[in-house]
């Protein structure tokens, strides 16, 4: 391979670059103060890094706390060298059907520490455009956005509080989540997790559509229909 002199490289990217690689490296959330100490750019100069990265996804900010988290996009664009294009191919055959079935658009989204993020959509030819796609941070008080808060590690307590506790119970134990328009008046969801043997969160399957057309409770059919699936699933992972 020919060896690449210092001259044919970006440093400005590299640098960029290593902002990523030191979010990864400790794996937390950190504040500006932290990222300047452990990277000793510049004040000024870190700002305009941040902001590129923030505009790129690359990189997400909490308002009310400041710190920065890697980003949704990096996610996306890991997917394909990452177990999770392994859970897509395997479950491709029950997401068609989910979609096929509903009648609606049916998604999967992996664990992120910002939340659930959206992999890969499926949508029947008549469905309605849900104005998302593959790297889309889903909110948290969605379906999706409640089951990550229940099953996931990465969710700190006094971030739950966002739902009741019988209602985080009632998900803990069913394993189906409903959100009622929870950001478009008229569109609703509905959501399962896919978990593997010691309950670790490794995906979640949601339903999206017309609130008409999306259950409301777990005794609809189409819940019952759902948990089914949640059940093949998660068989699938069972060694």
């Amino acid at each position: 391979m020919r060896s690449i002199k210092k001259n044919d490289t970006i440093q400005s990217l590299k640098t960029g670059l290593s902002i990523l690689d030191l979010l990864a490296v400790e794996r937390r959330p950190m504040r500006i103060i932290e990222i300047q100490e452990k990277t000793q750019i510049t004040k000024s100069n870190l700002y305009k890094y941040m902001n590129t990265l923030l505009e790129a996804g690359m990189v997400y900010r909490e308002s009310h706390s400041g710190l920065y988290y890697l980003g949704a996009k990096l996610y996306h664009y890991g997917m394909a060298v990452t177990e999770n294009q392994y859970i897509i191919d395997l479950i491709a055959p029950y997401m068609r059907k989910i979609s096929d079935h509903t009648e609606n658009t049916a998604l999967f989204a992996t664990p992120t520490t910002t939340g659930p993020v959206i992999l890969k959509i499926w949508q029947p030819n008549h469905t309605l455009n849900i104005g998302a796609e593959p790297g889309t941070l889903l909110p948290s008080n969605s379906a999706s956005g409640k089951i990550y808060r229940v099953f996931s590690n990465e969710v700190e307590d006094n971030n739950k509080s966002i739902m009741t506790e019988d209602e985080m119970n009632f998900i803990r134990s069913n394993k189906i989540a409903f959100a009622q328009a929870p950001l478009v008046s008229e569109i609703s969801s509905v959501s399962f997790p896919i978990l593997i043997s010691d309950y670790r969160l490794i995906g979640l399957i949601a339903v999206v559509g017309f609130s008409s057309k999306i259950p409301k409770n777990i005794e609809d059919e189409e819940s019952q229909f759902l948990l089914e699936m949640q059940k093949e699933i998660t068989y699938l992972f069972k060694y």
